[in-house]
């Protein structure tokens, strides 16, 4: 065998051994770089930007943290030097006060805002939500959008170390700072998410059972256009937000009246149930002139007890065939 052919072998050789040892921790980066960004698409840029550079410099890897630590590394430098020239993303929420009145006007989408993206379940590695216990706060929507209102750095430190675990030595090294610098971040980040209020995956959700029944009877009231069913399935503290429209609504009598005047309409709509950030959520079609169901958005529901808490409504047709590429679940 002759130089050539020997260098072509040891290069496969590393690159399936590349593969097989970072492959694994795919999706869970993808997770951690979207709890950074907010954005699902960024997060999918910025795991292929990852395993490029790990590609490039595993010949150099020395196996002195693991694997999986040092693709977290990589994956979080990059979030971090992406997040330089690009802002943090909102939800309506984020941005203002709600309306109580279903009549106020509302205002025109706001194309500027570059606005929180859902995620969906499959694609960050999340299985049968009624498996799915330890872990999934660290994904929903109300965290997510909490952290947006962090410092970049004190984003990755905050999930580096509450959500993934990593020892505050760890964090260090990833981050090429000191213990000190670490706790700082992390003491400051968790401040500010204190002051922003307790987050919704606190809250009991029902049982499977129940879960699915209300998920039923939602659907149901959205193709029969039927506010008298829909009324029973919300809390009086309901609230209903659609980025990129900045006006959101807060109050059963606010979101009833909206979604009776605004959007309810027999035929109108399609809903197809999926998950996204460890909730359940609907692909959302729209029935054109022609006829034909068109891609709208991406509805997330978020459930306290036996009721609808908030419906987030991501008027976004391009999140669609995101979600389609994934498995669907059943309603």
């Amino acid at each position: 065998m002759n130089l050539t052919a020997i260098a072509q072998e040891a290069e496969l050789r590393s690159d399936a051994q590349f593969t097989t040892q970072t492959e694994p921790f795919r999706s869970e980066l993808l997770a951690h770089c979207y709890r950074i960004l907010g954005s699902i698409h960024d997060a999918e840029d910025l795991v292929q930007e990852t395993y490029l550079r790990a590609w490039r410099s595993f010949g150099r890897f020395e196996g002195r943290s693991s694997v999986r630590r040092w693709l977290y590394a990589i994956a979080t430098r990059a979030c971090l030097t992406a997040l330089e020239t690009r802002s943090r993303r909102p939800l309506p929420s984020g941005l203002g006060a709600p309306s109580d009145d279903h009549q106020v006007a509302v205002a025109v989408g706001e194309s500027s805002v570059s606005w929180l993206q859902p995620a969906p379940d499959a694609l960050l590695g999340i299985g049968d939500p009624a498996a799915i216990v330890a872990g999934r706060a660290g994904v929903r929507l109300a965290f997510i959008a909490a952290l947006q209102f962090l410092p970049a750095r004190q984003r990755a430190v905050l999930t580096l170390r509450d959500v993934l675990a990593f020892s505050t030595a760890e964090v260090a090294e990833m981050l090429q700072t000191s213990t000190a610098a670490v706790d700082s971040a992390l003491r400051r980040a968790r401040a500010h998410m204190a002051e922003a209020g307790p987050v919704e995956e606190d809250l009991a959700e029902p049982r499977e059972e129940a879960r699915q029944t209300l998920l039923d009877g939602y659907v149901e009231a959205f193709n029969r256009a039927d506010p008298e069913a829909l009324v029973k399935l919300l809390r009086a503290d309901v609230e209903l937000e659609m980025p990129p429209i900045p006006t959101w609504f807060s109050g059963r009598s606010a979101v009833l009246g909206f979604l009776t005047g605004q959007v309810l309409s027999q035929g109108q709509w399609r809903l197809t149930s999926t998950r996204a950030n460890s909730q359940p959520a609907f692909l959302i079609h729209q029935r054109a002139d022609d006829g034909r169901y068109q891609p709208y958005g991406i509805q997330v529901l978020t459930l306290i007890g036996n009721r609808i808490a908030r419906i987030t409504s991501f008027n976004d047709p391009t999140l669609v065939a995101t979600f389609q590429a994934r498995p669907a679940f059943a309603t």
